[in-house]
């Protein structure tokens, strides 16, 4: 059992060590990137990692307080879902309307690695592996769909 400040700083140091393996590799567009803290660039949409005790998660999180806009962005993503299926070479989970873990409601496209503790530093490499090549498919489809959200 970890108190909560060992916990944070386990948590801490895996995204640490995250950001350092993935320092070398350039975003889309050839450029250097902070790719534990992606920025989408547009205002209530993000890009979400998450590495917990008993699972790992990656996923765009569509935050827009107005739940009406909020379905409009989710419905627009709907349009490129083959287009994000061919980016991603697999399914994820589509959700309108859930409750983050804040208690807001949020609506997210997502795909959930269980049975991985970040606590446990062996099982590092798996959440690693599992991040890594989704966060760089998720950039390179943002390259090529962004345009159609900066008007919004």
């Amino acid at each position: 059992m970890y108190t909560r400040s060992e916990t944070s700083k386990i948590k801490t140091e895996f995204w640490i060590a995250f950001g350092q393996y993935m320092k070398p590799v350039p975003n889309a567009q050839g450029r250097k990137i902070n790719w534990p803290n992606y920025r989408t660039g547009i205002k209530d949409i993000y890009f979400r990692m998450r590495a917990e005790r008993e699972f790992a998660s990656i996923g765009i999180e569509l935050g827009h307080h107005d739940p009406e806009l909020q379905e409009l962005f989710f419905d627009q993503f709907k349009e490129l879902k083959n287009l994000l299926k061919s980016s991603l070479k697999e399914d994820w989970d589509w959700k309108l309307h859930s409750q983050n873990e804040l208690g807001q409601t949020v609506s997210k496209i997502e795909k959930i690695l269980p049975s991985v503790n970040v606590l446990e530093k062996e099982d590092w490499s798996k959440i690693i592996s599992f991040l890594k090549p989704r966060i760089i498919a998720l950039d390179e489809f943002w390259d090529n769909v962004k345009p159609g959200f900066e008007d919004f």
